[in-house]
């Protein structure tokens, strides 16, 4: 057998996690850049600044990381003098910042650590990074050696985050167990892979266990036990299931109908402009547990949406009937679903859609 190496994320979750970036930083050097968001780097700052208190790591600059993750825009990062300069980068912001800032250390070398301002996903600790054009268009995961060294979770700037992005961020992450474990049922698995999938239900039952409390929080600003909890569940237990899962690069165990799904809706309008992707992905799961005819867990998810106001229609999301009907044809032909267990077909697809319609008008099948 071939030798592999495998790099886990470290993290420090709290009210006050940035009081330690002295103790886990300083062995990297004595300088860092912030690279981020606007709004995330605005939020972070004073934090930064009571943490450091003009003692130990400075600060040389804070830049705004371009908008898109994207390989001309890492390149043109990269090539930033003041970036170049500093002896580590301080990612800050949401996934598509610390996606940037993460390419850019691989590209310069530098060690990268994460400071993320919402809770969306799991980028501030992965070794993958979703690559866009400069338009905004998917192009490819990036799969990095490592993740950031470290992260530095503040739950106090993540309750005072706008809530749609734990909301969504709460649909994208329990589709991590659901489709691990169809994508994977039967199977003798790799040890990596073997451990993703047994990790994996740390993706769910917290977020349904308490989920409807953090988001209430999260709208009050209070950082909570729960609302820790569903931030562990979304930045690091599915960070950590994803690690193992794609050790050799594939989707094969991370991805799944929920996001055949997803991917098939994105061709409509109304789902690229006014909704989110972790928020069609938990409309997905619900059709995933329907083709699998795993009722008992459908109706757990569908009365959890139903608590949190996910979606449990097509209406919720903005579509019509004729218009899922147009899409149910480009599902089978997934990459997602390629990988299941069993063949995903138009008339199993055209099944669970009528019985979603069918329970929601009766709410039961």
């Amino acid at each position: 057998m071939n030798n592999y190496s495998m790099f886990l994320p470290s993290y420090t979750i709290g009210e006050n996690a940035y009081n330690e970036i002295n103790s886990i930083c300083s062995v990297y050097g004595k300088t860092a850049v912030v690279v981020g968001g606007y709004k995330a780097m605005a939020a972070a700052k004073t934090h930064f600044e009571r943490a450091l208190g003009g003692k130990g790591i400075v600060i040389t600059d804070y830049i705004h990381f371009g908008g898109e993750c994207s390989y001309g825009n890492v390149s043109t990062m990269a090539a930033n003098k003041t970036i170049m300069k500093a002896d580590m980068i301080f990612a800050v912001g949401g996934g598509k910042a610390t996606d940037t800032c993460k390419c850019i250390g691989e590209m310069l070398d530098k060690p990268v650590f994460a400071f993320p301002t919402i809770a969306s996903n799991c980028s501030c600790c992965t070794s993958v990074s979703i690559m866009y054009t400069a338009e905004g268009v998917f192009v490819e995961p990036h799969f990095l050696e490592k993740p950031p060294i470290h992260t530095f979770i503040n739950t106090r700037i993540i309750s005072e985050s706008p809530t749609k992005y734990m909301w969504a961020g709460i649909g994208d992450t329990y589709a991590k167990f659901y489709e691990a474990e169809v994508s994977s049922r039967g199977e003798d698995l790799e040890h990596f892979t073997d451990l993703g999938v047994t990790m994996s239900p740390m993706c769910v039952n917290p977020l349904l266990k308490y989920g409807k409390i953090a988001l209430e929080n999260n709208k009050a600003c209070i950082a909570s036990y729960e609302l820790q909890q569903v931030v562990l569940a979304i930045t690091v237990s599915t960070a950590l299931v994803s690690i193992f899962v794609t050790r050799d690069h594939t989707p094969d165990y991370n991805s799944g109908l929920a996001h055949a799904i997803y991917y098939a809706l994105t061709s409509i309008r109304e789902i690229e402009e006014n909704h989110l992707h972790g928020e069609v992905v938990a409309f997905g799961v619900l059709i995933l547990l329907l083709c699998d005819e795993n009722y008992d867990e459908f109706e757990r998810v569908y009365a959890f949406n139903k608590s949190v106001s996910l979606p449990t229609s097509l209406s919720a999301i903005g579509i019509t009937d004729a218009q899922m009907a147009a899409i149910i044809p480009k599902i089978p032909a997934m990459g997602d679903i390629k990988h299941y267990p069993y063949k995903v077909t138009e008339e199993m697809l055209e099944k669970a859609f009528a019985e979603l319609k069918k329970y929601g008008e009766r709410g039961s099948f």
